[in-house]
């Protein structure tokens, strides 16, 4: 098996074309370009392999057009919210003096990225297609849905939450576990779905591919994380309550013990 060069340059153009918004405003790039990016490739697939996507296949598609859609939703909501808007003022200064040449670049590397983050899914669809079996579809799409019903849960808890307390921290249920659950599950998602497709990852250049578009979305959430972690220290730092909450509950992973990511200044989210 091969990768489908002419199915991803397909998924490639819908993502450059999707993306194309970001020029409208530069953080539409990383978020509802995004998103919409990822729903619009499930479609064409699911188009595109219509005569031959079942079963598993079939369910990571849906899953993934569920991940765009629901996150293009969440976006949105968030950017209406009053608790967001000094924040989205302040990302509008950040961005105003990006110049054409920039977006250029940066409207290019993104939708590359949101292709090769689908890519996986393309190559079990194409291996369906040709009536090879992808062994590892099941698993990945099972760490998927975990991944998209934790990242769900906890921005909906969050957004509950700061919609009723915009002043204090968000420390109650997932948030007392882990404090940004929402970047844990968004981390099992693409693991997920990178998982699907390993036993179909028949080339170096397919391994490379695929876990490069992995590594820098584990990579983007620890900075996510991180800058989070920034925010909230200037907001809550002088409050006793928020050093005893950094102090007691992880910031990425339930399972590792590892309060700040201060010190790993190299990740800029």
């Amino acid at each position: 098996m091969t990768i489908p060069w002419l199915y991803f340059g397909l998924t490639l153009g819908i993502s450059l074309l999707v993306s194309a918004f970001g020029f409208a405003r530069v953080y539409y790039f990383v978020s509802v370009c995004y998103a919409g990016s990822i729903a619009a490739q499930s479609v064409v697939a699911a188009l595109v392999f219509q005569d031959s996507i079942s079963g598993w296949a079939l369910l990571q598609v849906l899953l993934l057009f569920a991940y765009g859609v629901r996150l293009a939703g969440f976006l949105l909501l968030r950017a209406r919210s009053p608790a967001y808007q000094k924040e989205l003022a302040a990302i509008e200064a950040r961005t105003a003096k990006v110049t054409e040449a920039q977006k250029r670049w940066i409207w290019f590397g993104v939708s590359l990225l949101f292709a090769l983050l689908f890519l996986p899914a393309l190559l079990a669809l194409s291996a369906q297609e040709q009536g090879l079996a992808v062994a590892s579809l099941p698993f990945g799409v099972a760490v998927m849905l975990a991944g998209l019903g934790l990242e769900s849960w906890a921005d909906w808890q969050k957004y509950r939450f700061k919609a009723a307390n915009p002043t204090r921290f968000c420390d109650v249920e997932l948030y007392r576990v882990v404090r940004c659950p929402n970047y844990l599950g968004e981390m099992l998602f693409w693991f997920g779905v990178w998982l699907s497709a390993v036993s179909a990852y028949q080339s170096a250049l397919m391994w490379i591919l695929t876990s490069i578009a992995l590594v820098y979305m584990q990579l983007l959430m620890v900075g996510a994380a991180r800058s989070v972690e920034l925010k909230q220290d200037e907001r809550y730092g002088a409050r006793p309550d928020y050093q005893e909450y950094v102090r007691s509950v992880p910031i990425l992973f339930p399972w590792l013990p590892v309060y700040s990511l201060r010190k790993l200044k190299f990740l800029v989210h």
